[in-house]
């Protein structure tokens, strides 16, 4: 089984090329593959196919060539991933397998449907549909219950800001945070919050960590990124804007237009070869 090892911002992925949907890929394989211990380690694998050849992607085959078949590292599907997407562009484009066209986007299929790339150098950025921020809900995680705002990217999540005087780095994130099942009914994915200090040229700058839904906590989640600049910019009375949004694994920019949301940072392939196909 040929893979390659990729990552954005330390939101890391085993990327596995499969153009003809021929691999019989299992979520125990896939949870052997992401064990940090055991396997080749991963918040989540990208399986590279042909949309045309994959059932849930043959309906979008007409805009484009490439389906992002997404699994999280417990070896659950889910509906989208920002830095996945970024990552499965960068390596369609190193490995030959899409030209862009200068900076016309480049489109790859998901499961929250179609979404478009620019690669500029060292950074990826993809748009994704402009989150929707829809209702309230709380987290607790250990003893505190936070309110947060429930927001949709394709993939639920829920944004809780962290009260004054709550170091967010104090956050003991090694167990999942509890939520509303009757709101979150396929799971969620939890980001906490702070304010960070100005930034030049956006509109705000937020710190974010973030429990994902089958993956744990991880160094980054762009669609979590997403769903944070949406509620920061809400929350300063703005509809549009930039906002840079600094997670562990580093800065991702998000931009929010009128009828989308671009995520920007940098895109990284750091392994490339071969590995027996896992036993669960």
């Amino acid at each position: 089984m040929q893979f390659t090892k990729g990552h954005g911002t330390g939101n890391d992925f085993v990327i596995l090329p499969d153009p003809d949907n021929q691999l019989d890929l299992t979520p125990g394989q896939v949870a052997a593959l992401c064990d940090r211990r055991r396997g080749l380690g991963g918040d989540g694998v990208l399986r590279v196919v042909r949309a045309a050849k994959h059932p849930e992607g043959e309906a979008m085959a007409g805009e484009a060539e490439w389906f992002m078949d997404y699994w999280n590292a417990d070896g659950s599907f889910a509906e989208m991933c920002g830095n996945g997407a970024r990552v499965f562009v960068r390596y369609l484009v190193e490995g030959g397998l899409a030209i862009p066209a200068g900076q016309a986007p480049l489109p790859v299929a998901t499961r929250a449907g179609v979404v478009r790339a620019v690669v500029d150098g060292d950074t990826v950025a993809v748009e994704m549909r402009r989150p929707r921020v829809y209702d309230a809900s709380v987290a607790t995680l250990g003893g505190l219950t936070l309110t947060g705002a429930a927001v949709d990217v394709g993939n639920p999540h829920l944004v809780c800001a962290l009260p004054a005087g709550l170091d967010l780095g104090s956050l003991d994130l090694t167990r999942a945070p509890e939520f509303d099942p009757a709101v979150f009914p396929a799971g969620v994915n939890v980001e906490f919050t702070a304010t960070g200090d100005p930034v030049d040229d956006v509109d705000g700058h937020v710190l974010m960590r973030v429990y994902e839904r089958g993956s744990a906590e991880t160094l980054s989640c762009g669609t979590g990124a997403c769903a944070v600049a949406a509620v920061a910019l809400r929350d300063a009375g703005r509809d549009t804007g930039v906002v840079a949004v600094d997670v562990p694994g580093g800065r991702l920019t998000v931009t929010l237009t009128d009828d989308s949301c671009w995520l920007a940072g940098p895109a990284v392939l750091v392994a490339t070869g071969d590995t027996l196909p896992p036993t669960p």
